[in-house]
Protein backbone atom coordinates (compact mmCIF):
# COMPACT_ATOMS: atom_id res chain seq x y z
CA UNK A 1 0.00 0.00 0.00
CA UNK A 2 0.95 3.66 -0.32
CA UNK A 3 2.81 5.07 2.63
CA UNK A 4 4.30 8.48 3.40
CA UNK A 5 7.31 8.76 5.69
CA UNK A 6 8.16 12.15 7.16
CA UNK A 7 11.44 13.18 8.71
CA UNK A 8 12.98 16.29 10.19
CA UNK A 9 11.13 18.60 12.51
CA UNK A 10 11.87 19.26 16.13
CA UNK A 11 12.41 22.26 18.35
CA UNK A 12 13.85 25.51 17.07
CA UNK A 13 14.06 29.07 18.35
CA UNK A 14 12.15 31.90 16.72
CA UNK A 15 14.02 33.20 13.70
CA UNK A 16 15.65 29.84 13.07
CA UNK A 17 15.32 27.36 10.23
CA UNK A 18 14.12 23.82 9.85
CA UNK A 19 13.45 21.41 6.98
CA UNK A 20 10.93 18.61 6.88
CA UNK A 21 11.06 15.88 4.25
CA UNK A 22 8.72 13.22 2.97
CA UNK A 23 9.28 10.06 0.95
CA UNK A 24 6.43 8.17 -0.69
CA UNK A 25 6.58 4.40 -0.97
CA UNK A 26 4.29 1.90 -2.65
CA UNK A 27 3.07 1.44 -6.20
CA UNK A 28 1.91 4.75 -7.68
CA UNK A 29 0.41 4.92 -11.15
CA UNK A 30 -0.15 8.69 -11.26
CA UNK A 31 0.93 11.37 -8.81
CA UNK A 32 -1.15 14.51 -9.30
CA UNK A 33 0.18 16.79 -6.58
CA UNK A 34 2.16 16.89 -3.36
CA UNK A 35 1.97 19.26 -0.46
CA UNK A 36 2.43 20.07 3.18
CA UNK A 37 -0.32 20.83 5.66
CA UNK A 38 -0.15 21.75 9.31
CA UNK A 39 -2.44 21.59 12.29
CA UNK A 40 -1.99 23.41 15.57
CA UNK A 41 -3.73 22.21 18.74
CA UNK A 42 -7.43 23.05 18.65
CA UNK A 43 -7.26 24.36 15.09
CA UNK A 44 -8.13 23.09 11.64
CA UNK A 45 -5.61 21.50 9.34
CA UNK A 46 -4.61 23.98 6.64
CA UNK A 47 -2.46 23.99 3.53
CA UNK A 48 1.04 25.35 3.96
CA UNK A 49 2.49 24.74 0.50
CA UNK A 50 1.73 22.64 -2.53
CA UNK A 51 3.53 21.70 -5.71
CA UNK A 52 2.36 20.36 -9.07
CA UNK A 53 4.26 18.13 -11.52
CA UNK A 54 5.08 21.13 -13.72
CA UNK A 55 6.82 22.81 -10.79
CA UNK A 56 4.19 25.40 -9.97
CA UNK A 57 3.76 26.09 -6.28
CA UNK A 58 1.19 27.54 -3.94
CA UNK A 59 1.80 28.95 -0.49
CA UNK A 60 -0.33 30.09 2.36
CA UNK A 61 -0.10 33.85 2.77
CA UNK A 62 1.32 33.43 6.25
CA UNK A 63 4.43 31.62 4.99
CA UNK A 64 5.16 33.37 1.71
CA UNK A 65 8.75 34.55 1.54
CA UNK A 66 9.77 32.34 4.44
CA UNK A 67 9.01 28.77 3.32
CA UNK A 68 10.09 27.00 0.15
CA UNK A 69 8.58 23.77 -1.11
CA UNK A 70 10.34 21.50 -3.58
CA UNK A 71 9.49 18.11 -4.98
CA UNK A 72 10.72 15.40 -7.27
CA UNK A 73 7.76 13.60 -8.80
CA UNK A 74 9.89 10.87 -10.32
CA UNK A 75 11.58 10.04 -7.03
CA UNK A 76 8.38 10.84 -5.12
CA UNK A 77 9.96 13.08 -2.54
CA UNK A 78 8.95 16.47 -1.19
CA UNK A 79 10.68 18.91 1.13
CA UNK A 80 9.64 22.04 2.96
CA UNK A 81 12.39 24.45 3.89
CA UNK A 82 11.28 26.76 6.66
CA UNK A 83 13.15 29.89 7.68
CA UNK A 84 12.48 32.93 9.84
CA UNK A 85 10.29 30.70 11.93
CA UNK A 86 7.73 32.20 14.27
CA UNK A 87 5.99 30.74 17.32
CA UNK A 88 2.75 30.69 15.35
CA UNK A 89 4.36 28.18 12.98
CA UNK A 90 4.25 25.62 15.77
CA UNK A 91 2.13 22.70 14.59
CA UNK A 92 2.13 19.12 13.46
CA UNK A 93 3.14 19.11 9.81
CA UNK A 94 1.63 16.53 7.48
CA UNK A 95 2.84 15.37 4.10
CA UNK A 96 0.05 14.87 1.58
CA UNK A 97 -0.27 13.49 -1.92
CA UNK A 98 -3.07 13.20 -4.44
CA UNK A 99 -2.34 9.95 -6.20
CA UNK A 100 -3.72 7.04 -8.17
CA UNK A 101 -2.30 3.77 -6.87
CA UNK A 102 -1.78 0.91 -9.29
CA UNK A 103 -4.37 -1.28 -7.60
CA UNK A 104 -6.74 1.19 -5.96
CA UNK A 105 -8.81 4.29 -6.67
CA UNK A 106 -7.47 7.82 -6.69
CA UNK A 107 -7.26 9.29 -3.21
CA UNK A 108 -5.45 11.60 -0.86
CA UNK A 109 -2.78 10.00 1.30
CA UNK A 110 -1.32 11.39 4.50
CA UNK A 111 1.78 10.95 6.55
CA UNK A 112 1.47 10.43 10.28
CA UNK A 113 2.62 13.98 10.96
CA UNK A 114 5.77 15.43 12.45
CA UNK A 115 6.01 18.00 15.22
CA UNK A 116 7.57 21.41 14.63
CA UNK A 117 7.87 23.60 17.71
CA UNK A 118 9.13 27.17 17.58
CA UNK A 119 10.00 28.74 20.89
CA UNK A 120 9.70 32.46 21.54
Amino acid sequence: QVQLAESGGGLVQAGGSLTVSCVVSGSIFNLYSMGWYRQAPGKQRTLVAGIAPDGTTNYADSVKGRFTVSGDFSRRTIELEMSSLKPEDTAVYYCNIDALPRWAVRNNFWGQGIQVTVSA
